[in-house]
């Protein structure tokens, strides 16, 4: 199994900016999807950002260039940059990894491994 651990979560003015980090147990990117999710209380979890082994990127629709996914081999660590934060963007953060190719991206169902998750707070 891989364990996911999150940080990098805090409060933040709108405007401002986060970097989410998760580090993974063992090298997780060979055959495997590793994304960011999201949740709010009463909300479905929605996905933010994805990349795939080749190192292709996914993005959600709301991302609108605020956000960069990237992967750190070397440290088995995936990051999440969040710029231009807005209070819509509060939520828990999620780290979730799954096999690849194993269906769309934007599943949440596809992904194997979750994080405890990070809570980001923008007000």
């Amino acid at each position: 199994d891989v364990q996911l651990v999150e940080s990098g979560g805090g409060s933040v003015q709108p405007g401002g900016s986060l970097k989410l980090a998760c580090a993974a147990s063992q090298s997780p990117y060979k055959r495997t999807l590793l994304a960011w999710f999201r949740q709010t209380p009463g909300k479905e979890r929605e996905r933010v950002a994805a990349i795939n082994p080749q190192g292709v990127r996914f993005y959600g629709d709301f991302v609108k260039g605020r956000f960069t996914i990237s992967l750190d081999t070397a440290n088995n660590t995936l990051y999440l940059e969040m710029n231009s934060l807005t209070p819509e963007d509060t939520a828990m953060y999620y780290c979730v990894a799954g096999q690849w190719p194993g269906g769309a991206w934007h599943l949440a169902s596809r992904y194997t491994y979750w994080g405890q998750g990070t809570q980001v707070t923008v007000s």
